[in-house]
């Protein structure tokens, strides 16, 4: 009996092999989803023969172009960022069936993650998820955060509906 050693990238928690393998046999453009410590990161990613070719970014400091106010540029994290973050990226893609790729990312309902996603959906992506799972629309809209904030989103979504 031989002792398997683990790749290295699962090892490091950055891979999981078997969900890789599923995402590639399912031969459709996917949306990868990353939240740093400051930031959410969306990008389609096509693969041709298990190499990885980005067609399309953003991240959510390009919410900064569209009304972000600087002042909360700490706050470019939170679920309506997220929300928003999607949002822009559905309408930089415009149309499309994708599937969503959260890689190691830790799931939870109503989380950060998911709020992207909602934001993907309601950009006129199609992408299978359950909406359960989302946020709700108050928090997406920040309708629990201060007036300042709340009003400050709503201009930013605004100015993304007029952009593209």
């Amino acid at each position: 009996m031989s002792l398997r050693t683990q790749k290295r990238r699962r090892r490091e928690a950055k891979t999981d092999y078997q969900a890789r393998l599923a995402l590639l046999k399912s031969s459709m453009p996917r949306i990868v989803i990353r939240r740093t410590n400051r930031y959410f990161i969306a990008q389609i990613v096509e693969s041709k023969e298990a190499q990885d070719k980005v067609t399309l970014g953003v991240t959510s400091k390009d919410l900064l172009e569209y009304g972000w106010n600087e002042k909360f540029v700490g706050s470019l994290k939170s679920i309506s960022a997220g929300y928003l973050t999607g949002y822009l990226l559905a309408k930089k893609a415009k149309k499309g069936e994708f599937i969503v790729d959260l890689g190691m990312t830790t799931k939870q309902n109503g989380g950060r993650i998911y709020s992207v996603i909602a934001g993907l959906v309601e950009g006129g992506l199609k992408i299978r998820a359950n909406e359960k799972v989302f946020p709700t629309k108050e928090r997406l809209m920040g309708e629990h955060l201060e007036s300042e904030v709340k009003e400050m989103i709503a201009k930013v979504k605004a100015s993304l509906d007029k952009a593209k």
